[in-house]
């Protein structure tokens, strides 16, 4: 699987942000997918997921009713739409094909990451 993340960019607190991310290499529309984001000095932590099978999408509680999850299966994408965005969302944002265990989603390929950076 590879995967290439783009969209990112300098955005003032407020404004809005959508990231893409082209899957290639196997079967896209099988894949679970996800969004994760690291921090300066962070670990890497869950943004968001859709599962293939229903499209069931999944949010960390921080971005719940600003970020919004999709995907595209013509096109072997999956999307981050990101609104009224703050400066703690400022992170690199890597996109990788996800599962959940246990209650907590991971990845298993990732993204090369794309730089989101909110201005106060």
């Amino acid at each position: 699987v590879q995967l290439q993340a783009s969209g990112g960019g300098l955005v003032q607190a407020g404004g809005s942000l959508r990231l893409s991310c082209v899957f290639s290499g196997r079967t896209f529309t099988i894949y679970n997918m996800g969004w994760f984001r690291q921090a300066p000095g962070k670990e890497r932590e869950f943004v968001a997921a859709m599962t293939w099978r229903n499209s069931n999408t999944y949010y960390a509680d921080s971005v719940k009713g600003r970020f919004t999850i999709s995907r595209d299966n013509a096109k072997n994408t999956v999307y981050l739409q990101m609104n009224s965005l703050k400066p703690e969302d400022t992170a690199v944002y890597y996109c990788a094909d996800s599962f959940n265990y246990g209650g907590s989603w991971s990845g298993n390929s990732w993204g090369q990451g794309t730089l989101v950076t909110v201005s106060s």
